[in-house]
């Protein structure tokens, strides 16, 4: 499939989620990375394990800073970067990012195709919720249960899922708010200005939308300080993980109702744009940079020296060496996942073609159709 074929299949997904209102779907600017960024393949030979935990993380202690792993599997005919992304709670922009130069529709049998499912925690409070907009990740703080020795020392685990965000000219505010309510079914009442545009469109929309499978809202929402911003469901699941509401906060049904069930009103929100992360694991100092959004204009290398010289200094390491040539490919490639940049450690391209072959689960196109991912 030529990479024409390939955008154009991308704007029909898109055009076909548009006239959804305060979140209404509209394209964003395709992320690009340079094709020199594709990273050398894993053993195609290798024995395929189980994927891991990519959403339910326990923190160790306070200082630990990188979850997960980093994943691959071999695509199988006509598997869809779609289809991948909601089987393992990725986003579509997110999964796009890691894997330049791969057809999203049809990766084609046999290409691996790598999971970002290993994450450096944002500089943030470890206190609620967390929004990173940069790499559209949800990252929920609580308690863990007492362990079963009694040691009542409040262990934290977080819990990461992808969410789709404000487009251009229509940004999610930075800051902090606070959740202070749970609406199930909501109805969705339409903001003057969404009714504005899609009446110039030729789509003219009503003033409140009905619970129901048309409601853009889906299932579930929670409720902020911040007026006019919700944290809810989608009814089309295919948008999460992209630019593409007016402002409002997406996930896919599943994540929304989980979070709907375990977080409670008066939990903060933390709202962060944060392209560039640093952060230690193991004694191992890793790297994750992302595409900034349209309108950040930042030097993500200047980003990048500035958060790893913060990494540095408080662990207490200011004279550890780095790898220089590690960190300028990790800024040029911005794929979106943790890679190790201490002096000894692999190179990027070393890193993920030792990544863990996992079993691929994805549905296919007619799979899907027999049966709900959510």
């Amino acid at each position: 499939m030529s990479p024409a074929f390939s955008a154009l299949k991308r704007w029909s997904l898109l055009t076909a989620l548009l006239g959804l209102g305060g979140c209404a779907f509209l394209p964003s600017p395709q992320r690009a990375n340079p094709a020199h960024a594709v990273a050398p393949a894993p053993d195609p030979s290798a024995k395929r394990r189980p994927s891991l935990e990519t959403q339910h993380f326990d923190l160790t202690g306070p200082h630990q800073e990188v979850v997960g792993t980093v994943q691959v599997l071999f695509a199988r005919y006509e598997n869809t970067f779609e289809a991948i992304a909601r089987a393992y709670d990725i986003g579509y922009d997110g999964l796009e990012e890691a894997n330049p130069g791969v057809d999203a529709w049809l990766p084609g049998a046999g290409t691996p195709v790598y999971l970002p499912t290993a994450f450096v925690l944002p500089d943030a409070p470890r206190d609620g919720i967390v929004l990173n907009l940069a790499s559209m990740r949800l990252m929920y703080f609580s308690p863990t249960k007492v362990r079963a020795d009694g040691d009542a020392a409040r262990a934290l685990e977080v819990t990461t899922h992808p969410i789709g965000i404000g487009r251009q000219g229509w940004e999610t505010p930075t800051g902090k708010t606070t959740v202070t309510g749970h609406v199930r079914d909501p109805a969705w009442y339409v903001p003057a200005s969404v009714r504005a545009e899609h009446a110039k469109r030729g789509d003219p929309l009503p003033h409140v939308v009905p619970p129901g499978p048309d409601n853009p809202l889906g299932r579930f929402a929670l409720t902020l300080s911040l007026p006019g911003y919700l944290i809810h469901g989608t009814n089309k699941p295919a948008g999460v993980g992209m630019r593409v509401s007016h402002g409002c906060i997406r996930l896919y049904p599943r994540d929304i109702a989980e979070l709907f069930r375990r977080v409670p009103n008066g939990t903060p929100v933390h709202i962060v744009n944060q392209p560039v992360l640093a952060g230690w694991r193991d004694g191992v100092l890793y790297l994750e940079v992302h595409s900034p959004l349209a309108e950040d204009h930042r030097d993500l290398m200047t980003e990048a020296h500035g958060v790893l010289a913060a990494a540095l200094k408080r662990a207490g390491r200011e004279h550890v060496s780095l790898n220089e040539r590690a960190i300028a490919k990790v800024v040029a490639a911005h794929r979106g996942m943790p890679f190790p940049v201490s002096a000894g450690a692999a190179s990027p391209a070393r890193y993920l073609a030792n990544a863990r072959v996992i079993l691929n689960t994805a549905p296919l196109p007619a799979e899907q159709s027999a049966a709900r991912v959510d």
